[in-house]
C-alpha cells in the first residue's frame, strides 16, 4: 500500500505554486522593494506550504489542523503583502491577478482541509 505524502496534498501544491511565483517576481524588484516588502512576502508565502508539511509530519489530525490554521494565517499575511505592493505599484496588475487567482483557489481548499481534519480528529 502506497503511503500518502504531504506533497500529494493539493493545498501543498498550490502553496508551493504561489510561493515559487512570488520568489520569481520579488527577485526582480529593486533593493529597497526587496528589503521592505520582498523579505516579508517571501517569508509569509513560504510558510503557507511549510506548515502543512510540518503538521503532516506530526502524525495526528489535531496537529495537522493546528499547523493548517497557521498556514491559513500565512496565506492571509501573503495576501496583505500582495495587496500592499499592488497598491504601491510595485506589483503589476497582471502579476497581482495571477497571485490573487492562486490565493482564491487555495483559501477555500485550505479551510476545507482544516474542517476535514477537525471533523476526523
Amino acid at each position: 500500500m502506497k503511503r500518502a505524502k504531504y506533497e500529494d496534498l493539493e493545498i501543498y501544491q498550490l502553496a508551493e505554486k504561489i510561493s515559487d511565483r512570488i520568489w520569481e517576481i520579488v527577485i526582480k524588484w529593486n533593493a529597497t522593494e526587496k528589503i521592505t516588502f520582498g523579505v516579508q512576502v517571501i517569508d509569509s508565502s513560504s510558510s503557507i506550504g511549510s506548515n502543512p508539511a510540518e503538521g503532516y509530519g506530526r502524525g495526528s489530525n489535531p496537529d495537522r489542523a493546528r499547523f493548517a490554521k497557521i498556514s491559513r494565517g500565512s496565506l492571509y499575511e501573503t495576501n496583505h503583502w500582495i495587496n500592499k505592493t499592488h497598491r504601491l505599484k510595485i506589483l503589476s496588475d497582471s502579476k497581482y491577478q495571477e497571485l490573487s487567482a492562486i490565493s482564491d483557489i487555495l483559501t477555500p481548499k485550505l479551510s476545507a482541509y482544516i474542517n476535514y481534519l477537525k471533523k476526523n480528529s
